[in-house]
C-alpha cells in the first residue's frame, strides 16, 4: 500500500512520524515542522487514516509493512522512528520485524502489551461518529452538538473533527475507515509478537498521567526492547505531544542527536 506522507525537510538523518489511533500526519504537524530544523522528516498517514489508501487488513504486521514499502520508496536505507500510540506500536512492530531499517526508535505513551477493550473510549468515539447525520449537517459545529452526547471532552471532539471533511460533492464524510477500525480493533488492543528482540536505542516516553506506560510493562519491554530507556513527561496525559508539546520536542532532539 502507497501511504500518504509529507516531507518537511530533506538534510539529516530521516527521521519518520506516526500518529496514533483517529489521528493523521497533521497532528504532529508542529512537531516535525520543529524536528525538520535538525533531520529530513516525514509525517505519515497510516491505512485507513488521513489520506492514506482503505483496507479490510488491519494489524500491526500489515501496517509495519506499509512502512517498509514507504522507506524502500523514499530509497532511505534506515531512519529513526517517532511514533505516538497506535503509532507507537507500528513503529515497535517495524523494529522487531525490520531491524536493519531503523537507527534509532521512540515510543509516545504506548507499550507492545495488549490493552482492554474500549479502556480508553475508542468504541463511543465510533459510536459518535456513527450518530452524526452526514447527509443533514451544513458545518462541522452542526457535527460537534452530536459528538458532546458521546464525547464530553471538548478536546477530544475537537480531535475527531478533523477526519470530518467536505468530498467533492461538497457534502461531509469521514475520512477515516471507520468499519475497518471497527472489525480489526482486537488487534489494535494486541500484545506485539516478536520472535527476537531489537538491539538498538529505544526511547519510550510516557505522560505522568496516563496509564499507558504502567511499570507491570517493564518486564515486556525490556524482553523486546533490551536497550530501552522510560522517561516521563510531567503534568501530562496521553496525548503529551498537544498537552506538553515543548518538553516533549526538548525530549526529541536530545535523544535524537545524541
Amino acid at each position: 500500500m502507497e501511504l500518504n506522507y509529507k516531507q518537511y525537510s530533506t538534510a539529516g538523518t530521516p527521521v519518520i512520524v506516526l500518529h496514533g489511533l483517529f489521528g493523521s500526519l497533521s497532528n504532529w504537524g508542529w512537531h516535525c515542522k520543529q524536528l525538520a530544523e535538525h533531520f529530513a522528516v516525514y509525517g505519515v498517514d497510516l491505512r485507513n487514516h488521513g489520506d492514506s489508501p482503505h483496507s479490510d487488513q488491519l494489524d500491526y504486521q500489515v501496517m509495519a509493512d506499509d512502512v517498509r514499502q514507504l522507506i524502500a520508496r523514499l530509497g532511505l536505507e534506515s531512519c529513526c522512528i517517532v511514533g505516538h500510540s497506535m503509532g507507537g506500536k507500528v513503529a515497535m512492530q517495524l523494529a522487531l520485524s525490520f531491524p536493519d531499517l531503523v537507527q534509532r526508535l521512540v515510543v509516545v505513551d504506548i507499550a507492545p502489551v495488549s490493552y482492554p477493550e474500549n479502556a480508553d473510549g475508542h468504541m463511543n468515539v465510533l459510536a459518535a461518529m456513527d450518530a452524526v447525520r452526514l447527509d443533514k449537517i451544513k458545518s462541522r459545529t452542526q457535527a460537534e452538538v452530536t459528538l458532546e452526547d458521546f464525547i464530553p471532552e471538548e478536546a477530544t471532539r475537537k480531535f475527531v473533527l478533523t477526519n470530518l471533511v467536505r468530498n467533492k460533492e461538497g457534502t461531509f464524510e469521514w475520512r477515516l475507515n471507520k468499519d475497518s477500525i471497527r472489525c480489526n480493533y482486537a488487534n489494535l488492543r494486541a500484545e506485539l509478537i516478536a520472535t527476537t528482540s531489537f538491539p538498538k536505542p529505544v526511547l519510550f516516553v510516557k505522560g505522568s498521567l496516563s496509564p499507558y506506560i504502567k511499570p507491570e510493562h517493564e518486564a515486556q519491554i525490556k524482553e523486546l526492547f533490551p536497550d530501552a530507556s522510560v522517561k516521563i513527561i510531567m503534568d501530562a496525559g496521553h496525548w503529551l505531544h498537544a498537552e506538553q508539546p515543548q518538553a516533549l520536542q526538548q525530549m526529541l532532539l536530545k535523544y535524537l542527536q545524541s
